[in-house]
């Protein structure tokens, strides 16, 4: 019998028109163009505004519809919709129900996934899961965030990371071996005393203090995250090339989560990768959360060949963190 793997068939994306640039911050915040870019990699990154577009689901419907086109299939032959995000259109109504009825995707259910910046690559062993077991055989999977509704513009530890956008990809059956080969995920809830938002939750509800003080915006203790992110990336993306007996020389691309260049660049040294094989685009968009894995493989889509073989790594707050390996099914 053949076995069935669950690859990615079509990538989709989208990045809000109005462009911040780290000149802009000069104004907002203390710090420079200079500073920013030596200590992060980042030029400049996009924010939706009011004028284009509303919401997480805006930017996620717009790339979910970009996968559809590219596939040609219609939003009725989807089976399921899953929307990675740190940032849903409210707490209770899931966005993903949102996107499939605003796509029509009428015989698709839908859920969100929260992983903060590994939300995406949890999605995936989601995702591959649900193929794999034959349930279901046509997956979108998202990856959206509305980063500028929850940072405070004035904290120059957040603003001048973290940016708005949207990715997509439809998972697959696969029987030439091709998809998702392998993962590595891992969590730890300490984590969340150094990077994540005090406020909107169960433990914290709104309140006229809570919004005063600013308990509704993310923060982050930068040299802790940093430190953690720079370990734990490198070790996880080291460890799926060690359990799949693969060396740096037969990974065709590392698409690592866009965080910050130095954490990307030492996950790279630790696999023995150049950097012609590392996939970036921080410089353009900035930290978009649960968008950067997707937009990576839709920004270079036409540079993909069939059977590249692809290691996934990405750090989040809470902490999260993992790998995976899978290997392309199309050119």
């Amino acid at each position: 019998m053949t076995k069935t793997t669950a690859a990615i068939t079509a990538v989709g994306g989208y990045v809000p028109q109005f462009v911040l640039t780290n000149q802009m911050l000069e104004g907002m915040v203390e710090t420079n163009d200079e500073w920013i870019t030596s200590r992060t990699g980042i030029k400049e990154r996009r924010v939706l505004k009011p004028e284009e577009g509303e919401g997480t689901s805006y930017m996620a419907i717009k790339a979910a519809r970009e996968v559809l086109e590219k596939r040609g299939i219609d939003a009725s032959e989807l089976d399921l919709i899953i929307v990675a995000t740190a940032t849903p259109d409210s707490l209770v109504a899931s966005t993903a129900a949102f996107v499939a009825s605003e796509i029509g995707a009428t015989n698709a259910f839908g859920y969100d996934l929260l992983a903060a910046c590994s939300s995406f690559l949890f999605g995936m062993s989601t995702a591959a899961s649900y193929i794999v077991s034959g349930t279901y055989r046509k997956v979108l999977l998202i990856g959206a965030d509305k980063m500028s509704s929850i940072i405070n513009y004035k904290d120059r530890t957040t603003c001048i990371i973290f940016g708005d956008g949207a990715g997509a990809v439809l998972f697959e059956p696969n029987t030439e071996g091709l998809g998702l080969q392998d993962e590595y995920l891992r969590a730890d809830g300490k984590g969340r005393q150094f990077l994540g938002m005090e406020g909107g939750g169960s433990l914290m509800p709104a309140t006229e203090e809570s919004v005063r003080n600013n308990k509704h915006f993310i923060f982050q203790d930068g040299k802790t995250v940093f430190k953690f992110a720079v370990s734990n990336m490198a070790d996880v993306a080291a460890r799926i090339l060690e359990r799949n007996h693969l060396k740096g020389s037969d990974v065709a691309w590392l698409v690592p989560h866009q965080a910050n260049k130095r954490i990307i660049d030492a996950t790279a040294k630790r696999m023995g990768l150049e950097g012609e094989k590392v996939m970036m685009n921080i410089q353009k968009y900035g930290n978009t959360t649960s968008a950067t894995l997707p937009l990576l493989l839709h920004d270079y889509e036409s540079r993909l060949k069939k059977g590249d073989k692809l290691v996934f790594a990405a750090f989040g707050g809470g902490f999260t963190w993992g790998s995976a390996y899978l290997t392309w099914a199309y050119d």
